[in-house]
């Protein structure tokens, strides 16, 4: 018995007898050594190869040259005959002798076993756990079979192959280093397919000689036939129709093959099905889109057929993205019953609390939100938290509407270089995130137009700008300045908004576009073109000096917020703010924000504070903020605290800006 060193101990382990070592020498020198087959009359060679380990049995196996791709590459190098002694139902051949006719996996394994324990040739069975091929759909074993099939072949064009790579733009960039490893590496293509639908390979054999038929006539003729009655007529039409007339009559015989083509041909073709035959498509495409495990699939079939017959790729770029998981990170599957259907996220189903309906609006925006290139979850959980990102959206929107009522920018705009400080800062922010959202979309980066969209929906708008904006749109004359200011810019925003999230946002872009009060220029948001936005907007000075009130601000809310836990005050209205700077310059631009001008610019109002003190300090930060109580009385009418309440016998209750207001002066 000859066994491997390293396997006697588990040998004896397994077998329960003891091993006596007569000789141990090199496993090379048994190669090309003959042996008796131990159930059939004929001799074999013994071979080496690389996949034998020594994790299990004695060292040495059974080699399938027709059964398995590590034992054909074995059988080819030692010029074995290719032996497949099974049928297509999975039966042993006649090549079989005693076993014909058996189940391979089933009574066939069973009849080798006692035929082996008959001849006294069985030393030990047992079963044991190993990996072993199942097929993904029917959950059944496979039996792997060396057939003849149709190839092509790739290597006498894979430099240029690798070379039409080179020239596409891979979204993300590794694609390229994906597909470029697998075109390096991959064998002749497997075209044929043993199937009992799909399109044919229009080939016919000699029945004498078995020799195929296969040539431009004959293809050219079924070409014809196929191009006015579809693929199916190689399978409903008599042969002699299929034939050519000068191979109908001979002399030979014919019979039509039975293989279908692989379907990775046959959509590798479409280039030319689809774009070659249309002159107002472009060709190459601009854009193949799929998922990534079509860099094996469409992508590389797509890109060989095309390269084999063009020289060059189908396409100008290959975007990939990856596949939706379930909240639990797990792939979707009809028998783990995890699948996500998207009618039933647009829709809703019969219980409206688990399976709720969130539209069309809020799935393209989740979409927008992940990073395609990764494979993302997607639960209830995580479409209720794009929800309400959703709806804030919405909501901003539906604010920005609502003040728009009573203005018409043709007749009540203001000019840009008339609007004040803050206004234009804002347009600088909307001509910022057009720019982001712009180059977001052309690079297909979706996902920065959901952080871009969001935040300035979310913090330039509601948290800010907004804000601020009511004590302009809801105290000030209905024609005054500072408001007639805003609505210019809420007209503005609201037009260019519902433009920018169009892509994505389709539904609700369209809902804005046809509630604009004033005039736009086309019916519907998709026939307006792309916002476009003067160059004169951009003005990174002014927004350097407004980030800087913004970030006072914010210290400034969360002394007015722990005022407000200390129940030292309820509405911010009712604080007045100490500001202590050091910094000559901060603190000279300070007081001049602190000088009423415009009705806008001013300290107050940037903070929603009846008023603010700003004084020199010795101090180390930029600012030092205190609070106290405001002085004077409330107004009955915009809430701020005023000295000059009641000081007017007509308005007793209300402010002096509350009493310009209502003169038609504020």
């Amino acid at each position: 018995m000859i066994i491997a060193a390293d396997l006697v101990t588990k040998w004896q382990e397994i077998t329960r007898s003891e091993v006596e070592i007569s000789r141990t020498f090199p496993g090379r020198i048994l190669e090309f050594c003959h042996y008796q087959h131990p159930l059939f009359d004929r001799q074999g060679i013994i071979t080496l190869g690389e996949h034998v380990t020594v994790e299990s049995g004695t060292g040495l196996v059974h080699t399938a040259p027709g059964h398995g791709a590590e034992d054909y590459g074995v059988g080819q190098r030692y010029g074995l005959p290719l032996l497949s002694p099974v049928d297509d139902g999975g039966l042993f051949t006649a090549e079989a002798g005693q076993f014909q006719g058996l189940a391979v996996l089933k009574e066939g394994n069973q009849a080798v076993i006692a035929a082996l324990r008959a001849n006294n040739l069985l030393v030990k069975h047992e079963p044991y756990a190993h990996k072993y091929p199942y097929d993904w759909r029917t959950k059944k074993p496979t039996i792997f079979r060396a057939t003849a099939q149709w190839f092509a072949s790739v290597s006498g064009f894979r430099d240029l192959a690798l070379q039409g790579i080179q020239q596409v733009q891979w979204i993300p960039s590794q694609g390229e280093n994906r597909i470029t490893a697998m075109v390096q590496e991959r064998s002749d293509w497997c075209i044929s397919r043993q199937r009992t639908w799909g399109v044919p390979i229009p080939v016919f054999y000699d029945q004498e000689t078995d020799e195929p038929l296969l040539n431009a006539e004959t293809i050219q003729h079924i070409q014809n036939i196929i191009r006015e009655q579809g693929a199916d007529a190689w399978w409903t039409l008599p042969l002699a129709q299929l034939l050519p007339p000068s191979y109908r009559d001979n002399g030979r015989s014919y019979r039509q093959g039975m293989d279908t083509m692989d379907v990775w041909f046959d959509s590798g073709s479409s280039w030319s099905a689809v774009l070659g035959q249309r002159p107002a498509l472009n060709y190459p495409a601009d854009l193949y889109l799929e998922g990534s495990d079509q860099h094996r699939g469409w992508f590389q079939s797509s890109l060989l057929t095309c390269i084999a017959v063009n020289g060059f790729a189908p396409y100008k770029k290959v975007l990939t993205h990856g596949f939706v998981l379930d909240e639990q990170g797990r792939k979707m599957s009809k028998s783990l019953g995890n699948v996500v259907d998207p009618l039933l996220v647009i829709n809703g189903g019969k219980n409206s609390q688990k399976e709720p309906a969130y539209g069309a609006d809020v799935l393209r925006l989740w979409v927008a939100s992940v990073n395609y290139a990764d494979d993302v979850p997607l639960g209830n959980t995580i479409l209720n938290q794009m929800a309400d990102v959703y709806r804030k959206i919405r909501n901003t929107a539906r604010f920005l509407l609502s003040n728009l009522y009573d203005f018409d920018p043709q007749k009540q705009g203001i000019n840009y270089a008339e609007l004040p400080a803050l206004d234009r800062y804002l347009l600088h922010r909307l001509y910022e995130i057009t720019q982001e959202i712009t180059q977001a979309f052309q690079e297909y980066q979706f996902y920065h137009f959901f952080q871009t969209i969001q935040n300035f929906c979310t913090v330039d708008l509601s948290n800010f700008y907004l804000d601020i904006a009511k004590d302009r749109l809801y105290i000030s004359s209905a024609n005054s300045y500072r408001r007639r200011s805003c609505q210019t810019v809420l007209a503005i925003v609201v037009e260019t908004l519902a433009k920018l999230m169009a892509p994505v946002l389709a539904h609700l872009a369209e809902d804005i576009w046809q509630f604009i009060p004033c005039a736009v220029d086309t019916k519907s948001v998709f026939l307006a073109q792309w916002p476009e936005l003067p160059p004169e907007w951009y003005q990174p000075q002014l927004a350097k000096t407004w980030t800087q009130w913004r970030e006072l601000r914010t210290d400034v809310n969360k002394v007015l917020e722990s005022a407000r836990t200390a129940k030292t005050i309820g509405s911010s209205l009712e604080a007045q703010v100490i500001l202590q700077v050091n910094d000559p310059e901060l603190l000279t631009q300070l007081q001049t924000l602190n000088t009423p001008t415009n009705g806008v610019d001013e300290l107050r109002y940037l903070l929603l504070v009846s008023q603010v003190i700003v004084q020199t300090g010795d101090i180390s930060n930029p600012w030092e903020i205190s609070m106290k109580l405001a002085s004077g009385q409330k107004c009955q009418r915009c809430w701020n605290y005023s000295a000059q309440v009641a000081q007017n016998p007509a308005h007793p209750d209300i402010c002096e800006r509350c009493t310009q207001a209502l003169a038609g002066q504020f």
